[in-house]
């Protein structure tokens, strides 16, 4: 399975061949995975890598339901989600990106940033989507009061634990793909930021057991995301199309300051009105005083931050428009050039013959013979 056209030939497991072939070698072992689910001998490791582990059956009023709690396995299910991200990520640069970047045109600059918005645009729209599916459905929205009741929430429905899983196998593959894609060096701070931001902010929703209020700022996150990658993706197809850009300016900061709102809401208040408030990592409880005061200030301090990146880069954008609108005006006009004066016979020409101005033909001077 090539996901690229290759003309040239490079020696086995070189630089250049590990960047070239990088998804058909993580096909080759997924693949492998895939084949050990048929054989009894090598099924229950396979099952390993593919489903989510620390299953636990719980009675309910009906009948029993399974849920799920972390442990250290999940690094093995991260690990081949993370290969099945890689194919994923070479399909659409393949078949979907790279045929419309052929078509615009684009500088390498705006190519490089065409790519990595193409790419963000189909995983935020499809984590939207999920997300906003496991919210409904779980009742995250109905009652929220269900953020912070009941806390720690260790035991996870399936499709929770499997979406944070595969959040975390896409932001972890996005680090090698900073060198599979060979990204610009002045790109690569830029994007460690927003990739580590993310991570940290995933990784420790999962690990306090704050997973409800997590899906909720990630929906709101990755909606706002969204817009901004889809207003950058029109600009680069018609440059003078900035009306995306206007309503993402609107909705980022409503955004910020409901993100905040939440994180002070359930972390602030309703995890201080709980009962159990211990420190008790084998149970999963970090509901004190300390944990609070440092979650609240890790939100807090990412939101600024956000904020302080987003005011800056608007006040760049209106410094550079209002020096292009001042420098229109300075140009002078164009100095008109004197008209050309033409020296003309007396009279004025009709058909080509010279009249008098009172209408008669000059007479015609007579030569003498000589």
């Amino acid at each position: 399975m090539a996901f690229r056209r290759r003309t040239k030939s490079y020696p086995l497991f070189s630089q250049e061949f590990v960047i070239h072939n990088h998804a058909d070698i993580g096909f080759c072992l997924v693949l492998c995975v895939l084949i050990g689910l048929m054989f009894e001998v090598t099924a229950k490791t396979a099952f390993l890598f593919i489903l989510p582990q620390y299953n636990v059956s719980m009675p309910t009023a009906d009948s029993e339901t399974v849920h799920y709690h972390y442990g250290p396995k999940d690094l093995v299910t991260i690990l081949f989600y993370i290969f099945i991200t890689i194919i994923l990520h070479a399909v659409v640069q393949e078949y979907i990106l790279d045929k419309i970047s052929k078509r615009l045109h684009l500088s390498k600059v705006k190519h490089s940033k065409f790519n990595e918005s193409g790419q963000l645009v189909v995983f935020h729209l499809s984590s939207v989507i999920w997300c906003f599916y496991v919210v409904v459905t779980e009742g995250y929205l109905t009652n929220p009061r269900s953020l912070w009741e009941d806390y720690p929430h260790v035991y996870l429905p399936f499709q929770v634990k499997f979406f944070y899983l595969c959040q975390l196998a896409y932001w972890l593959h996005a680090l090698p793909e900073l060198y599979f894609q060979k990204v610009r060096k002045e790109e690569i701070p830029r994007q460690l930021q927003y990739i580590c931001l993310y991570l940290v902010h995933i990784a420790g929703a999962y690990l306090l057991n704050l997973s409800r209020l997590g899906l909720i700022l990630l929906l709101l996150q990755y909606s706002t995301e969204f817009l901004f990658h889809m207003a950058r993706l029109f600009y680069f197809a018609d440059e003078n199309n900035e009306k995306l850009f206007s309503a993402w300016a609107a909705v980022f900061g409503v955004t910020r300051l409901f993100i905040l709102t939440l994180a002070v809401l359930a972390i602030g208040f309703g995890l201080a009105r709980m009962e159990n408030q211990a420190f008790d990592p084998e149970k999963g409880n970090f509901n004190t005083l300390l944990c609070r005061l440092c979650m609240l200030l890790l939100v807090c301090a990412a939101q600024a931050w956000l904020m302080w990146r987003f005011i800056h880069s608007q006040l760049r954008h209106w410094r550079e428009y209002w020096n292009e609108q001042s420098a229109k005006r300075r140009v002078p006009a164009a100095p008109r050039l004197p008209a050309r004066l033409v020296k003309r016979e007396s009279g004025y020409h009709e058909n080509g013959v010279v009249k008098a101005e009172n209408g008669t033909s000059p007479r015609t001077k007579k030569l003498k013979s000589p």
